[in-house]
């Protein structure tokens, strides 16, 4: 999954942010599964990429109001 810039977030609605955001959970979570048994993932560098997006995501909406 392509991790998105600031400025790409920033365009996007409240509706596309939480399928984005419901979309980086769900991936952090088969990464996480894969780490749990054993596995290597892929791209390990990916993990923290995600998260500070999923942050990022969460900051955008906090100042738009929606998150509280």
């Amino acid at each position: 999954m392509a991790i998105l810039h600031i400025q790409e977030m920033r365009k996007m609605n409240d509706e596309e942010l939480n399928k984005k955001l419901f979309d980086l959970k769900k991936e952090l979570m088969k990464v996480n599964a894969q780490i749990a048994q054993g596995t290597i993932p892929e791209k390990p560098g990916i993990i923290k990429e995600i998260k500070k997006t999923i942050a990022r995501i969460k900051t955008i909406k906090k100042e738009r109001g929606v998150l509280k």
